[in-house]
């Protein structure tokens, strides 16, 4: 299977008609069906741990606040893939992960795969995001994973590769260090740098600003961890949002 990085930006995308829901429904259907998705999210985070969703019945996570009713209403009632998160949980030796059946899919998975795969057919489960590791562990963490590719399993890094909501600028044009840091971490994933782009959070100003908090950052980290060089590398949705919000997106396959 493939492995992708969806830039998920605004919940809204999950409704709304727009560049950004049109681009995930189109890839959705040129990919070949999975047997399972992995969403790695940065709306799980944990710390000092991984968990990893074994439910059976995922329950959509409504997981922001202020939005229109519609929104709420949204359900993507995909399975669970209990017996591929075993499987994760089994082969990663880095670090010991738990099994969880507690969490679901939040809304850094369902608002993308209910545009992305919208008969919600597909079983899913959601991997988190430790953040008491470094960026370099999250990518050896990801390296662990690649069997799963070769099982069925499309790996999706839901976050974005700019992210700062306090900076939020509707209607105005990206900020020069969004620009700066989304266009430099792009040169490395294109070059194929995966230990470039966990460095890429190197305390510059470009970096402070793209990424108070490093959530939105490392899953990224997951499809480039679980890529080989056979793999060819295709940009989407390369624009911003709200000034502060790279939507920029990544397949490789």
């Amino acid at each position: 299977m493939p492995a992708l990085f969806v830039g998920h930006g605004n919940p809204m995308n999950a409704i709304d008609d727009n560049a950004y829901s049109r681009a995930w429904a189109q890839l959705g259907a040129a990919l070949p069906k999975p047997q399972a998705i992995l969403c790695v999210s940065a709306h799980w985070t944990t710390e000092g741990g991984s968990l990893a969703h074994i439910g059976a019945r995922p329950k959509t996570i409504h997981d922001f606040g202020g939005f229109p009713r519609e929104l709420y209403l949204q359900q993507y009632p995909a399975p669970g893939a209990p017996e591929a998160a075993r499987a994760t949980i089994d082969l990663v030796r880095s670090t010991h992960i738990e099994p969880d059946e507690a969490w679901g899919l939040d809304h850094g998975a369902w608002s993308v795969l209910i545009r992305m795969f919208p008969a919600a057919d597909t079983p899913v489960f959601q991997l988190s995001l430790d953040l008491g590791r470094s960026p370099a562990a999250h990518l050896d963490l990801a390296r662990e994973l690649k069997p799963l590719r070769e099982r069925g399993v499309l790996i999706v890094g839901s976050g974005n590769l700019v992210h700062n909501l306090g900076a939020l600028n509707p209607g105005g044009a990206p900020y020069d260090w969004a620009q700066a840091f989304d266009a430099a971490v792009a040169a490395r994933i294109a070059a194929r740098d995966a230990k470039g782009v966990a460095q890429a959070l190197d305390g510059s100003r470009e970096a402070r600003l793209s990424h108070p908090t490093a959530e939105h950052f490392l899953p990224a980290l997951y499809p480039l961890g679980v890529a080989d060089e056979n793999d060819e590398l295709g940009f989407f949705a390369e624009s911003f949002d709200l000034g502060s919000i790279s939507m920029r997106s990544f397949l490789l396959s």
